[in-house]
């Protein structure tokens, strides 16, 4: 039995049971005969000293040994590598610590598995979903997801796959990855595994995913449609319920106030007799009477939420608020304190106990509040396993923040102009801080507590270092204990010290008004973030999501997983796809049977050795075996302040014979990022085509993608709710004609020209109160004149700009005299020339082999990114205005990724904009330079770069691929790497390959290797998946493709889909599927077609024909 038992049990078989007690004793049993054999089975002294070097220099007599040195560790690591049986153990026991809820042993054990498989690992598919689901209870999304991307790349049909869309959806949902989310969650309900599930509790995530979007339509479409359902239960019912009535009171689209506080209050009602003892359903409807006045039925419903043992700190906070605008400060102080011991972390509750303080005339209490409440601010803005802020906050809670930072700054000016307090002072409302947090509490709250610190995890309680390789184990994340509140308290106390020695006795006028306005704004601030608490009631779910156990399923669960169980020893339980269709020895009759060197005969007949009583194993065009494609480190030598601002390479043309030199060429694919300049003049090249008075003349009602942004300076990016630089760039998307885009690019031209007199007289009038600092400004404010001025700052810095973005030039009957002007370019640089990989693609791809065009106004952004598929871009500017380029070198782009995932925000699905010296710090060099009009900028492959308009001007781009070995290099490096982050590649790299093959001759040995493996690859996939599909008795019907035919792509998981296609039978519109998603709909492929686009001799005719050009000279031919 334990032999049979892997990762792929968690969830189904549930040793807490009492009719598995057998079952669990003997995992037990195992756990201690495996930590027995793994500490004490190894006779090398020097290991053992390895894992506990101070246990041995305790047991050591002697004084003056020696410690072991990194040579003779490193042998013995290796040494214990090659035991496959200790190595087979640590794997074997985070499984079996997995399945008795031990998660931080768990995740210990197989850490040190990966230790010793750092290079193999990936070929353990039960370890990587064991380690993934460790990392997803203890709330490590960010290595969660990395461990449950990686492992669908490499077995979309993993037996457990359900399970790991489920988890990937609801931590990227969690992490405010909508769309993949969404994507996920949808695949999550195709397969006809067993899961611990239901099909009705992932539609409800889907419901709540479109709620957490404001998509309110589609969410309470989706909830009314689970409430139709028969089989529905009690609790997902009481969920449903709860998720209606807080959508009805928050959102004001759903109807008229009072007609939605009815139905609020109807459904929260409804939720609670479904599930009697749901806390949080009882406080939110203790918010919604508070929000109607309804102050005794709150204070009730309240009540009853902190008695069902699931009161936390938002309902203790909320209590806190009613006692507050009741004026009974002193319960309002307990409740306030219990919610800061309940969530150290909780800001509104720091927030209005300041405020009462304030309110009070304790300046001293006030601002240690309010310093624990920002602290609180910065720790969940830079915090990966924090709940990213998604959810558009309300213009009182946007104010918030700023209005914190500017209380502190006030309340430091009177704290140290008070006089120092004495014995005749006016005795305190409240007691301080530090006394209330010591002060016995009322018996209701103190028993809440006592149960919150007994429903901790078992695992949160024992939580001790953990040692391992790589990834990262992030401790400081992982408690969640209530108890380190205090500590944070007198942090602030302390930070308070260092300010200020003295206290306030008393606020005078000016202060009393201002604290009164913030007051009324942060007592209401705690309604403004109910969607936050809402959202929190469903992320909460994912412990109870991933625990069900369906026991009247369980038998039928567990026979279907023996079927497909391991074998009877520890080696060949390491063996990977043991229930995938080909184990290890499959993947070493990979390495050794299919190389490049063999014809299609040759491969045909190793293909037919392959296994087909399971659907083929994972697809790769990169080289077989090759581990999944991940962020390379950036380079390790460190650079000086000079070469992280290196000079931008540059050449200027003088006359049509530089432009067309191959030396121009070689001058642009030797440097990350090139600027020829004077390349219009050199040319004569009619950039006035391009113009926005002859696009108007040409197509005036031709569509132009809008998007909305705030206007800044290019080196800095600011979030004005929180008044600091931040990566996420904001824009709106929206769409108009070339003419009104053209009407207001004109028209902020003229205001611009309008605004240049006033701005004069003003400086000249001004000139003293131009000489004051930003922070003289800010709050020393004493004349009107200065007010004047603020004002105007804020409304230049919050101006909003428009954007027009990805103009479609391809078609020549609308756009034929410019297309033809960009011919006279040199050919490495023209949209369709034969040197050029993209225009063998056999199809448009919109931006990429047909020109796109942008219409600027200043501050118009292009944010961060690389170009699809890493190939090389060029860019012209139209003028008359100039554009300020970034780019960062290809070598450095795991950098970029890092950061970016540091501030939350995606690398390739995200919106952002460099913090420059985030980059510097991190050693990461960062070319600037000015972009004039007739500027041509080519962008090397791979190239991070984002760039600013200056003036107003009209810029021209497009893709081209060099036909090098790097630029097909990284193009497929970027393809592979897309799928493992489910991103459509928008470049077919199979389809693309099969055309060059067929339309160039290679000279270059390394590009040959490169296009011959993916030709490779592919043919062999394909006669792969044939031999399996006859083997299900489907017919492979020949279908063809038609001229000009655009590529397929799964209509799952977007995956491109080369030559076997699978629709399904009964289909009005026909989606192509990939293998893997056709055998979700349908595992014996019943019901589904199978078509073929190419005949098997021609590939194979394609393939034997690919050979090595020897002769000297290009390296294609047209």
């Amino acid at each position: 039995i334990i032999m049979r038992i892997s990762s792929r049990y968690y969830g189904f078989l549930d040793l807490s049971n009492q009719k598995n007690a057998e079952i669990r004793n003997l995992v037990q049993q195992t756990v201690t005969n495996l930590q027995n054999y793994i500490a004490n089975g190894h006779q090398n002294n020097a290991v053992t000293n390895i894992y506990d070097s101070s246990t041995r220099s305790d047991q050591e007599d002697n004084g003056d040994t020696k410690p072991i040195d990194a040579e003779t560790k490193e042998k013995a690591v290796v040494s214990i590598g090659d035991d496959e049986n200790y190595v087979n153990a640590l794997c074997k026991l985070g499984h079996l610590h997995l399945l008795l809820g031990e998660y931080s042993e768990a995740l210990s054990a197989y850490q040190k598995y990966l230790r010793f498989r750092e290079n193999s690992y990936w070929t353990n598919h039960t370890f990587m979903y064991g380690i993934g689901v460790a990392y997803f209870k203890l709330r490590c999304f960010k290595w969660a997801i990395k461990s449950f991307q990686e492992l669908l790349y490499l077995s979309p049909n993993f037996t457990c796959a359900n399970e790991v869309h489920l988890r990937l959806g609801l931590m990227l949902k969690h992490c405010g990855e909508f769309h993949i989310a969404l994507k996920h969650l949808q695949l999550a309900l195709l397969y006809t595994y067993p899961s611990t599930f239901s099909e009705l509790q992932v539609k409800f995530q889907i419901a709540h995913l479109y709620e957490t979007q404001n998509k309110h339509k589609a969410a309470k479409d989706g909830y009314e449609f689970l409430l139709k359902e028969k089989n529905i239960s009690l609790e997902l019912k009481a969920d449903v319920y709860r998720q209606l009535g807080w959508m009805y009171h928050c959102v004001e689209c759903l109807g008229e106030k009072k007609e939605r506080e009815t139905y609020a209050l109807n459904f929260l009602q409804k939720s609670i007799e479904a599930d009697p003892k749901s806390g949080q359903s009882l406080y939110l409807l203790g918010r919604c009477y508070a929000g109607i006045n309804k102050v005794h039925d709150a204070f009730l419903a309240y009540r009853n939420s902190v008695e069902k043992s699931e009161g936390n700190a938002d309902t203790w906070c909320s209590i806190g608020v009613l006692y507050q605008q009741q004026n009974q400060p002193t319960d309002a102080l307990q409740a306030y304190i219990c919610a800061v011991q309940l969530d150290k972390d909780h800001k509104a509750a720091w927030t209005n106990l300041g405020i009462l303080y304030e309110s009070c005339g304790q300046l001293r209490d006030a601002y240690a509040c309010y310093l624990n409440a920002t602290k609180q601010i910065s720790f969940q803005t830079s915090s990966l396993f924090r709940r990213k802020q998604v959810i558009r906050m309300k213009k009182d809670s946007i104010g918030l923040s700023k209005g914190l930072t500017q209380r502190i700054k006030f309340l430091e000016v009177q704290l140290s102009q008070a006089p120092l307090p004495s014995i005749t002072s006016k005795r305190r409302t409240l007691c301080s801080i530090e006394e209330a947090w010591n002060l016995p509490i009322s018996l209701e709250m103190n028993s809440r507590q006592q149960q919150t610190a007994q429903m901790l995890p078992r695992q949160m309680a024992k939580q001790s270092p953990v040692q391992g390789p790589p990834p990262p184990y992030p401790h400081s994340q992982l408690s969640q204990s209530p108890i380190p509140a205090k500590r944070i308290k007198e942090d602030g106390q302390q930070e308070l010290v260092q300010h200020n020695n003295q206290t306030a006795t008393q606020l005078n006028s000016n202060l009393m008004n201002i604290s009164e306005t913030l007051s009324q704004r942060n007592l209401i601030a705690m309604p403004g973030d109910s969607k936050k608490i809402s959202e929190q009631s469903v992320v909460d779910t994912f412990d109870d999501i991933s625990n069900d156990i369906y026991k009247q399923n369980e038998t039928i669960k567990l026979e279907r997983l023996s079927q497909d169980a391991i074998s009877n020893n520890l080696t060949e339980d390491s063996k990977h796809n043991e229930y995938n269709g080909g184990g290890s020895d499959t993947s070493s009759d990979l390495t050794t049977s299919f190389k490049i060197q063999m014809d299609s005969k040759q491969l045909m007949s190793s293909v037919k050795l392959l296994p087909i009583d399971e659907p083929p194993v994972h697809f790769t065009i990169l080289q077989v075996n090759a581990p999944p494609p991940s962020p390379p480190d950036c380079p390790p030598q460190k650079l000086t302040r000079d070469q992280l601002l290196p000079p931008t390479p540059s050449v200027h043309l003088e006359n049509k014979k530089n432009a067309f030199s191959p030396q121009l060429q070689e001058f642009c694919l030797k440097h990350p990022i090139a600027v020829v300049r004077g390349l219009a003049g050199a040319l004569k090249l009619d950039l006035g085509l391009f113009s926005t008075k002859t696009l108007v003349e040409a197509n005036p009602e031709h569509s132009v993608e809008v998007r909305t942004q705030v206007h800044q300076s290019p080196d800095e990016n600011w979030d004005t709710s929180q008044g600091k630089r931040v990566w996420a760039c904001i824009s709106h998307r929206s769409h108009t004609t070339i003419a009104k885009y053209a009407q207001y690019q004109a028209s902020s031209f003229q205001d611009s020209l309008k605004l240049v007199l006033p701005q004069d007289e003003s400086d000249k009038g001004f000139q003293g109160s131009q000489a004051m600092s930003d922070s003289d400004s800010k709050d020393s404010v004493s004349n009107s004149t200065n007010i004047v001025l603020k004002r105007k700052k804020n409304k230049i810095n919050s101006k909003m700009l428009r954007f027009g973005t990805n103009v479609d030039l391809s078609d020549e009957r609308k756009w034929k005299p410019q297309l033809t002007e960009l011919q006279k370019l040199p050919a490495f640089a023209r949209v369709i020339s034969a040197a050029n990989m993209l225009s063998h693609v056999g199809h448009v791809i919109l931006g990429m082999n047909t020109v796109q065009l942008y219409m600027k106004v200043p501050g118009s952004r292009t944010p961060g990114h690389q170009e699809n598929n890493n190939f090389c871009s060029i860019n012209i500017n139209i003028g008359p205005g100039d554009c300020e380029w970034f780019a960062v070198p290809d070598a450095y782009w795991g950098g970029v990724h890092n950061l970016c995932e540091k501030n939350n925000i995606s690398y390739l699905h995200g919106s952002w904009w460099p913090v420059l010296e985030d980059l510097y710090k991190e050693n990461i060099p960062v070319y600037r330079f000015i972009q004039k009009p007739g500027d041509l900028v080519w962008v090397n492959a791979g190239c991070v770069h984002w760039v600013q308009s200056v003036g107003w001007c009209n810029n021209i781009a497009w893709n081209v691929g060099p036909l090098t070995a790097r630029q097909y290099s990284l193009a497929i490096e970027r393809y592979e790497w897309n799928k493992v982050q489910a991103f459509k590649s928008i470049v077919p790299m199979v389809h693309l390959s099969w055309n060059l093959a067929r339309n160039i001759k290679v000279s270059d040995t390394k590009l040959f290797e490169l296009i011959k493996m993916c030709l490779l690859q592919t043919l062999k996939n394909v006669l792969h998946i044939q031999e399996y599909v006859k083997s299900k008795g489907v017919e492979i019907r020949f279908n063809g493709r038609g001229k000009n035919e655009a590529s397929h792509y799964c209509g799952q998981c977007e995956v491109e889909v080369f030559n076997v296609l699978f629709i399904k039978e009964q289909e009005k519109r026909h989606v192509v599927h990939c293998l893997s998603c056709a055998l979700k709909l349908s595992p014996s492929l019943q019901g589904i077609v199978c078509l073929e686009e190419y005949r098997l001799s021609e590939l194979q005719h394609v393939y034997d024909s690919f050979s090595l050009h020897r002769t000297q000279g290009l390296a294609y031919t047209q």
